[in-house]
């Protein structure tokens, strides 16, 4: 049987909740920004007014001003969109149990099973999600409908706002072939770049490209992709009910040359903590503990732990843990092989806000501003990619890679 995905896009989607409560401004250029006090805040959405003016996410408050001068800002409200994330997958949920976030905007909603529990029509039931999601919500999404996850992600980025676009075995050659490769799920700048070499700059363009050629510059990476750009995508969507949060978040990195001294120690710990707390901001987890595993050229391994004071999901609080244990545990003079940091003793981002309240007294509101700082940097690298925005100490000619750490192994996203 053929499957039957649906991906599905909240437009604007922190706009668009902002809007709800100040539907005066409706017509008007709007924007969410962390600071709308600050000249060099960032833009975290946008409205269609004010992408009209080209008005783009991640751009500096003044850079959008300079484009669109009467533009209205409105500060952001996390905790109000995750719960009209949590009520717009609950919709999703009535219609099958295959339902996959990716984000806290986007869901995969395999229907294969119960579309004809629905009148067997993909795209009336799409058309029939969209009437749902605006008349009770007062929010619109765009639908890709398509016989995989990667052409479905495609179709509802094919056409915004409020659509659907349907991506079959038939179609998919002249709809997605002539996309940008950049388009494409997963490739990212790296592999962008590559394509660009080799004259790929359209999925047209990787689809026809030597598979085993793609292998070998990119590994099962270039691989995969090429499957992407052929319609071979094959990977289910994980039902709603099988997800449990993970109980370690880490990161662990082999080196192209080793580390020797503290400040290149504290510049590879840095880099691998950054990349630990995105993960725990979008798993909404925070850590209780932090754990660091040392590797010397010889393939020694050393780990310790050490418990936090406060749950955090903070970059800077877990590079600090992490140094502190490698100052207990390692000679800075020595050289270090690989480093792997791991956030541990997990707990739901909401815990840990209650426990700040009763623990840690006026502190909260400083960490909530590093939060969403460091939130900001996630938005920059979901739009621009990994590598878009980086700590300032962090080796940029370095690419870490999930790994387990020396020893053992940690759940993967």
């Amino acid at each position: 049987m053929e499957r039957v995905i649906f991906h599905c896009d909240l437009n604007s989607f922190y706009a668009s909740v902002e809007l709800l409560s100040h539907p005066e401004l409706r017509h008007l250029p709007v924007a969410v920004c962390g600071d709308p006090e600050s000249r060099h805040g960032i833009i975290l959405a946008k409205n269609e007014p004010a992408k009209a003016f080209g008005v783009k996410t991640a751009e500096t408050i003044w850079q959008a001003r300079k484009k669109c001068p009467d533009l209205v800002l409105l500060p952001a409200h996390h905790k109000t969109y995750r719960e009209y994330s949590r009520k717009v997958n609950e919709i999703y949920r009535e219609y099958t149990d295959l339902v996959e976030a990716f984000g806290i905007d986007e869901s995969w909603l395999d229907v294969t099973g119960t579309l004809h529990l629905f009148g067997g029509d993909p795209k009336a039931l799409a058309d029939r999600l969209r009437d749902r999601l605006r008349d009770e919500l007062g929010l619109t999404i765009s639908v890709g409908v398509s016989f995989n996850k990667v052409f479905a992600k495609l179709g509802s980025d094919y056409k915004k706002p409020d659509a659907t676009t349907v991506i079959t075995r038939e179609n998919f050659r002249q709809l997605v072939w002539p996309l940008p490769v950049t388009d494409l799920l997963y490739v990212g700048r790296a592999a962008a770049q590559t394509f660009e070499k080799f004259g790929i700059r359209t999925i047209g363009d990787l689809a026809a490209f030597d598979r085993e050629q793609l292998f070998r510059l990119l590994g099962k990476n270039g691989a995969q992709l090429h499957d992407f750009a052929s319609g071979l995508d094959t990977s289910p969507v994980a039902p709603a009910a099988q997800y449990t949060p993970p109980k370690s978040v880490g990161n662990g990195l082999t080196f192209s040359h080793n580390l020797k001294g503290r400040e290149e120690i504290r510049a590879g710990i840095i880099q691998l903590a950054d990349q630990v707390a995105a993960r725990l901001r979008r798993h909404s987890m925070k850590c209780q503990g932090v754990s660091l595993a040392i590797r010397d050229p010889a393939f020694r391994d050393l780990s310790r732990q050490k418990r936090l004071d406060t749950p955090s999901c903070l970059a800077r609080e877990i590079a600090g843990a992490a140094m502190e244990l490698a100052e207990s545990c390692w000679n800075m003079d020595h050289p270090v092989r690989a480093l792997t940091v791991t956030a541990i003793y997990l707990l739901p981002a909401e815990e840990a806000v209650s426990q700040l309240e009763l623990w840690d007294g006026g502190q909260e509101q400083r960490r909530e501003r590093l939060e969403k700082l460091e939130g900001t940097m996630d938005a920059i690298r979901a739009k621009y990619g990994a590598g878009s925005i980086q700590p300032a100490s962090a080796p940029r000619e370095r690419r870490p890679r999930h790994a387990p750490p020396p020893g053992g192994a940690y759940p993967e996203d």
